[in-house]
């Protein structure tokens, strides 16, 4: 049936009308506070200048001050990083620059027991959680899964397979929910992570559960060099939240002060038992996707510049100096120096990795297949030592 011929058919529910006997179905009127705003919320906008305040509140300027502190020495961690994988001491690194204040505001808008779902490219929101840079460089040179112990700052193991880490999320939050326990989820994903399959699931398992799981899409423009445009024809990803009967806010995502009052927000009614809430922050991926990426291929420079211009560190910074509130931009810089120094100094050398522990986490009760393979890497290695000896 064609969409002009089931639109003739449908009832002023917007489903086909007919007299089959069936459930009750679940309510059809939108719920007050569905629908995300036309454009993004910005608090203060590109020049510095503050926003008429609508449904969130600007935060303190000791708390701005908070932000700019962490944005400006996790801009300059992820500069430091980005040089050690060019300098080989990495395997890989996905450059999260442009996009601090989604890291930032994000991270700090949680409580001390909620927890953090991030991806491969939110390591400055590891960073600002509390995670030692160097834990979480771990994984990048191919040591571990995950160099950190995710209890300790209830960070859960940066996520490289998309949205994966949506499900983790919400299981987890269920979890808690169940248990009686004051807990919230925030999962961090790219539009990219939208299209897959998992992220379908967790909103939909997140909007049934009433699980108290934020989503934060940091939409930078592009899943790897596919641009939004081939990615989704919806009017927002915030609006990808409506069809599960979730709560969606679109916020610019380079206004820091925007995102942490919208996840603060968000923390807040999930916390309280109103469920999930998806939010969409509006931001641009400054560097390409890593560095093994060209990404001259498929942008152009202007649009860089474009972004470049409204540095979301820059637009605190003039804001606060609107303010009557200026930051001690020597201090803070010296400060995030010191911090970058600490992790180069620590990259330096390394350990050479023990092949046999390449079976080791795997599995609480290794299968026997485990075991053959493990006894036949033992082998080759002896081989291979008395070939040389």
């Amino acid at each position: 049936m064609s969409s002009t011929q089931q639109s003739r058919h449908d009832g002023p529910s917007g489903h086909e009308e007919d007299d089959r006997p069936g459930p009750t179905p679940a309510p059809t009127d939108a719920r007050p506070g569905l629908l995300p705003a036309p454009a993004p919320v910005q608090l203060i906008d590109p020049s510095g200048a503050a926003c008429a305040e609508t449904a969130l509140s600007r935060p303190d300027h000791a708390t701005l001050a908070r932000l700019y502190r962490a944005m400006a020495v996790g801009r300059r961690l992820d500069a430091q990083i980005t040089a050690l994988t060019r300098q080989g001491r990495l395997a890989v690194y996905p450059s999260s620059r442009g996009q601090e204040a989604c890291q930032v505001g994000a991270a700090l808008a949680l409580r001390g027991q909620d927890w953090l779902f991030p991806t491969y490219r939110d390591s400055v929101a590891v960073f600002t959680r509390g995670v030692d840079p160097h834990e979480v460089l771990v994984s990048f040179r191919g040591d571990w899964h995950c160099g950190y112990d995710p209890y300790e700052h209830r960070v859960a193991p940066q996520c490289t397979p998309l949205a994966t880490n949506t499900l983790h999320a919400v299981g987890l939050a269920h979890a808690a929910r169940l248990r009686g326990q004051d807990t919230v989820a925030l999962v961090l994903l790219g539009d990219g992570a939208t299209s897959e399959g998992d992220t379908h699931e967790a909103l939909n398992f997140a909007a049934v559960w009433k699980a108290p799981v934020v989503f934060l899409v940091q939409n930078n423009g592009y899943a790897i060099s596919v641009p939004l445009a081939k990615q989704s024809a919806a009017p927002s990803l915030a609006h990808k939240g409506i069809g599960y009967g979730i709560p969606s806010h679109l916020v610019d995502g380079n206004d820091v002060a925007a995102v942490y009052a919208a996840v603060r927000q968000a923390v807040e009614h999930a916390a309280a038992g109103g469920g999930p809430v998806l939010i969409e922050a509006r931001t641009y991926r400054v560097e390409a996707h890593t560095n093994a990426d060209d990404a001259t291929r498929y942008r152009h420079d202007d649009e860089v510049a474009y972004w470049l211009e409204r540095d979301p560190l820059r637009r605190l910074e003039l804001f606060l100096e609107h303010q009557g509130h200026p930051l001690d931009l020597v201090q803070i810089s010296a400060e995030a120096e010191e911090v970058a120094a600490s992790v180069r100094a620590r990259s330096t050398g390394g350990v050479a990795p023990e092949p046999g522990a390449l079976f080791e986490h795997v599995y609480a009760d290794p299968p026997a297949s485990l075991a053959r393979q493990r006894a036949d890497l033992q082998d080759e290695l002896q081989r291979d030592e008395e070939a040389t000896a």
